[in-house]
């Protein structure tokens, strides 16, 4: 090897280790950080909410057992993230702490109540608690294109849209729903949800936002209240795992699923193995670039994320007015809307629990519609995607190769594989549904 090569491995070396020793230390400091504010924001819920406020995951996962029945359904990352000050300090203090507030609690009697009263952190404008006004079940927000006046609704296909990650109904009515072609319009009716949690959809606090919550929420939103016996359904991304599960209770009723960029991972044979490595493959601890230093941050760091939700989306009408004066615009893209549209709550529980949590329980879904032999699903996946990686959806297509179809988009990514491409895509799904 010459004294060039030799060099630069040697300089490659440092560099790395430079990177990753500041990785070390900024982590380490926010470790300690999430702990501090652990201790600050129970000592606020306290003041502003009593007993009402809800329970972290700052303990070990021996600490969920005896909670509750819903804490069986959780997902192992909750209290698998692995924290350099989890059994130090203040995380000791928090642990006392609510231990402390649980014996005065049965001591008094009190119980945990009001956890459908808007919380401190979350915003009170009437867009965001409008599903308060109705009662605690209320349906999910749903935007219903109907077919043309004078059609009937009994001989339509029907066509379920399920979003992805901070996103709504939006991301499918400002998009494919305006180019689709004249004879699917009258023909299709078509079905954009609101997922629970995000968009108009209800926000409850009491809520732990497991994939069944979301399956039985959409069973009462728009299946049996529609009578739909007969549906295709259209996911992208967190959507992916909601359109499977649907599909595996309905084998009989779905004809076909297009997943767009689904975060799908082999099933370990321990669940929480698959849990924990869903974790650190979609929202690995790294500092660049700096989208995935940012997703790392907020899906690792209970607190420190309510931070960030509490400065951003309890203002999000402030934000969203400075904004418009910066560019000029009397609208904002429905993008920079729904990315606030959410509570610390809902986006917390929904990664962890549907986007780590249901990515043990794919294969068995799969495997339901492999056996049926009934239901297409096909992918579709942007090479230059950063955001779920390509591997996901060929070990999907390796694990089912009869089952699924595979449709890699050359030169786009996670969202541009959709926006950047809004007439074709269409197509796609016309062709799709076509021949189901």
């Amino acid at each position: 090897m010459s004294a060039e090569n030799l060099a630069g491995k040697w300089t490659r070396k440092c560099g790395r280790t430079l990177f990753d020793s500041i990785t070390c230390v900024v982590f380490l400091f926010l470790d300690f950080l999430d702990a501090v504010l652990c201790v600050v924001f129970k000592l606020v819920d306290e003041f502003f909410e009593g007993n009402a406020c809800t329970p972290c995951y700052c303990g070990k996962a021996g600490d969920k057992n005896g909670e509750n029945k819903e804490t069986e359904m959780l997902s192992e990352s909750l209290y698998g993230r692995k924290y350099m000050l989890r059994n130090m300090g203040f995380l000791g203090f928090a642990r006392k702490w609510r231990i402390y507030r649980k014996k005065k609690d049965d001591r008094d009697g009190s119980v945990n109540e009001g956890l459908m009263v808007n919380r401190w952190s979350d915003c009170g404008c009437q867009s965001c608690v409008s599903w308060m006004k109705k009662e605690y079940d209320q349906k999910l927000h749903v935007v219903v294109k109907n077919l043309p006046q004078g059609r009937g609704d009994e001989a339509a296909e029907n066509v379920i849209f399920l979003h992805g990650f901070l996103s709504s109904s939006s991301f499918w009515t400002e998009t494919i729903f305006n180019n689709l072609s004249e004879s699917v319009k009258d023909h299709y009716r078509l079905f954009a949800v609101d997922l629970l949690g995000f968009g108009r959809s209800p926000k409850p606090n009491d809520c732990m936002y497991t994939l069944l919550d979301h399956v039985e929420r959409i069973d009462k939103s728009v299946i049996s209240p529609f009578h739909l016996n007969s549906f295709h359904l259209v996911a992208h991304s967190m959507g992916c795992f909601i359109a499977l599960a649907l599909a595996a209770k309905y084998p009989k009723f779905v004809k076909s699923v297009t997943l767009v960029a689904p975060p799908y991972l082999p099933c370990a044979k321990d669940g929480a193995t698959t849990s924990l490595m869903a974790l650190n493959t979609f929202a690995g601890k790294t500092l660049w670039p700096p989208l995935a230093f940012g997703k790392s941050v907020m899906s690792w760091y209970e607190h420190v994320g309510r931070c960030f939700c509490v400065l951003f989306c309890r203002n999000h009408r402030i934000w969203e007015m400075i904004l418009k004066l910066f560019t000029l615009r009397r609208e904002l893209n429905f993008m920079e809307v729904d990315l606030t549209r959410h509570t610390h709550h809902s986006a917390w529980h929904n990664m962890h629990n549907v986007i780590c949590g249901a990515a043990k329980l794919m294969d068995k879904y799969l495997e339901i519609l492999n056996k049926s032999r009934s239901v297409k699903v096909c992918i579709i996946h942007g090479d230059h995607d950063m955001e779920v990686p390509l591997d996901c959806s060929n070990n999907m297509k390796m694990k089912f190769p009869e089952l699924v179809e595979l449709n890699m988009i050359e030169n786009v990514d996670h969202t541009s594989v959709i926006l950047g491409r809004v007439r074709e895509f269409a197509k796609s799904l016309e062709h799709i549904w076509a021949s189901s």
